[in-house]
């Protein structure tokens, strides 16, 4: 058997090449001569420089800045009828999690502070597996077609030929989509620069389904909210720590956790039956939009606990790797397209950035043991031993139990295959006016009007600015009207869509 590798050293160790033999001087390298040339035969020398050039990985498409702690997870109430997973079969269930925060659109050295969602990821490591949810700070999203997704992060990012942020780009995808406005009146609202990355909740946005052993399921979204409630930096104050502290989310969440004030949050699930949702107003499926608590009350399921920082953070959180795709038996993707979009990016692009094993990486590995038929690729290193990598009678793994089939008329699809693109409603601002109108106070309102008069003027295109305002418009007229004013053009009308009785419906999807 081979030895056990040892990864981790302890302060005082001697120091050695990557193979393992000593090293009398660090800095010394082999020449001819004192000045002479370089030897190649100097493998200490070669392997600092090799390693040295290799030893930034790609950084994430999105989500590149961010900041992450371990922690658990504690079940507080009973949800079997809800679900058969097993972290959920008992109240006062544990799991060890990991979660990174993170920024959307910026580098990996842009500030903390920037106005832009915030990735709330969880990765609960549970006696059946890897349990990851991959959550944003806001509730709602800019889009719910999942082709859009790639052409809306292209716009948040730098142009091609300025290689500079372009308020033209932003504006320009934002209001030729007015899906959008719904996540875009949160992100210009007070909650679009969170205090730190420890100091908001996080949602899970997409519907997802919790699973009985009989098969049945019901619909769900997932809440966390922070003890001590959601807490928001002024824009003047974001601007000032952006450039004296970019890194102030990273920081206050470190140190907060160092000193014993441990960031926990209240988890609750809201959920939604089949009938519920051939019934429902909205798409129950549509991110773009939020399922009243009135209707759908949040519901306690239990509590999250960071009280561990990372004791080496390429390791532990650069490298973590989560996907929505890695879910347990009870818990499953609802059919919500940008999700099932989701399902393969995710995983697809940490093969690119860590490898094809990158479920082997200490932080990412499962605490149960792995059996499958997947073997070697670069950078293994649990190839399951001399177990054969097929299925084999000779050797036989043993398989999950299969769970009875549940038929419903509910998820019984029919239909042509066609590219679909969603269409643009009444109902699809009936919500963010209702946030304009009756969760916004006078101050927040004020607020608003000012952070998106300071982005939108910066933009050169009269015709994004007049499209942009058209869409607030089709909110509210007041907001429409007071945004012209800020940025001094006339007022425009609203845009044309359709209404709400023209609008879509689950039922026309479904098998008679």
């Amino acid at each position: 058997m081979p030895a056990t590798h040892v990864f981790e050293t302890q302060d005082g160790a001697t120091y050695t090449t990557s193979n393992g033999a000593p090293v009398a001087e660090p800095y010394a390298a082999g020449k001819i001569g004192n000045s002479g040339p370089l030897l190649l035969q100097d493998f200490h020398h070669i392997d600092l420089l090799a390693h040295f050039d290799r030893e930034r990985i790609p950084e994430r498409v999105v989500h590149a800045k961010g900041a992450g702690a371990h922690g658990y997870f504690e079940v507080t109430h009973d949800i079997t009828d809800l679900t058969c997973a097993a972290l959920f079969n008992k109240v006062g269930n544990k799991a060890r999690i990991t979660i990174r925060f993170s920024t959307v659109g910026g580098e990996s050295g842009s500030a903390d502070t920037a106005r832009d969602p915030r990735g709330f990821a969880i990765k609960i490591r549970t006696e059946e597996g890897n349990l990851d949810w991959v959550f944003n700070n806001t509730p709602v999203f800019f889009i719910r077609d999942p082709a859009k997704f790639p052409h809306f992060i292209h716009t948040q990012k730098r142009d091609p030929q300025t290689h500079l942020k372009d308020p033209d780009m932003f504006w320009d995808y934002l209001s030729q989509n007015p899906e959008s406005t719904h996540q875009v009146m949160i992100l210009f609202g007070d909650r679009g620069i969170p205090d730190g990355y420890h100091h908001m909740h996080g949602y899970s946005g997409h519907t997802f389904k919790f699973v009985k052993e009989d098969g049945s399921f019901v619909y769900t979204r997932i809440h966390f909210r922070v003890r001590g409630g959601f807490k928001t930096i002024p824009a003047e104050k974001a601007t000032e720590l952006a450039g004296s502290n970019p890194d102030y989310g990273i920081e206050a969440m470190f140190n907060a956790i160092e000193k014993g004030d441990y960031p926990t949050y209240d988890v609750f699930v809201q959920t939604m039956t089949v009938e519920q949702a051939e019934k429902f107003k909205w798409n129950h499926l549509d991110l773009t939009k939020v399922w009243p608590h009135g209707e759908f009350p949040l519901r306690p399921i239990g509590k999250a606990v960071l009280n561990e920082n990372p004791k080496n953070y390429f390791a532990e959180i650069e490298q973590v790797a989560f996907s929505p795709s890695h879910v347990v038996p009870g818990f499953e993707a609802s059919a919500d397209p940008v999700l099932q979009s989701r399902l393969f990016s995710y995983p697809d692009t940490h093969r690119h950035r860590l490898g094809v094993n990158y479920q082997q990486l200490p932080v990412n590995a499962p605490i149960v043991p792995i059996a499958n038929f997947q073997r070697d690729g670069a950078m293994t290193f649990a190839s399951q031993g001399s177990r054969p990598n097929y299925q084999s009678s000779i050797q036989p793994l043993t398989y999950q139990k299969k769970r009875a089939n549940y038929i419903h008329r509910h998820e019984k699809f029919i239909g042509h295959a066609l590219l679909d693109l969603t269409e643009i409603s009444e109902l699809d601002f009936e919500q963010p006016r209702a946030l304009w109108n009756k969760v916004f106070d006078d101050g927040a309102r004020e607020r608003f009007i000012k952070n998106v008069a300071g982005h939108l003027g910066g933009a050169k295109s009269a015709e994004v600015k007049k499209r942009q305002l058209a869409v607030f418009t089709t909110v509210d007229k007041n907001l429409g009207d007071r945004l012209a004013s800020a940025l001094g053009i006339p007022p425009v009308g609203p845009i044309k869509v359709k209404s709400a009785s023209e609008s879509w419906r689950f039922k026309s999807t479904l098998a008679d």
